[in-house]
């Protein structure tokens, strides 16, 4: 497919945790191999934050996405924590954007949006 689609572009997204990096480092050789454009990689649940205390926890671990970026000269295009309450609104066909505009997830969506934006500009 990827050679199928003319100009397509891709957006690599993982975990933090090794044994789903080791699979990111085998499609970034693939793109590479077929002369895909990588646009960035994206670091999916990317921690939680305790509802009854707020604290940070690192339930995959953490920076596992930012190393891969770096070793691989791609942008880290951003980290997306886990919040169940993107799972309630996928379920639920609700937009999680504009449910919850103002959590940190929305946020990092949006950072991570102009980032693709911006990599298509020039």
């Amino acid at each position: 497919m990827a050679q199928l689609i003319k100009d397509a572009k891709a957006i690599i997204v993982t975990t933090p945790q090794e044994i789903a990096l080791a699979d990111v480092r085998k499609s970034i050789n693939f793109c590479r191999t077929v002369k895909m454009e990588i646009l960035g990689l994206v670091e999916n649940m990317s921690g939680f934050t305790c509802p009854h205390c707020g604290q940070p926890i690192d339930i995959f671990g953490s920076g596992g996405g930012a190393r891969t970026a770096l070793l691989s000269g791609l942008k880290l295009l951003g980290k997306i924590a886990f919040d169940p309450n993107l799972v309630k609104c996928g379920d639920a066909g609700i937009s999680f954007q504009q449910q919850y505009a103002d959590s940190p997830v929305a946020s990092a969506f949006a950072q991570i949006a102009d980032h693709i934006i911006g990599s298509g500009k020039g």
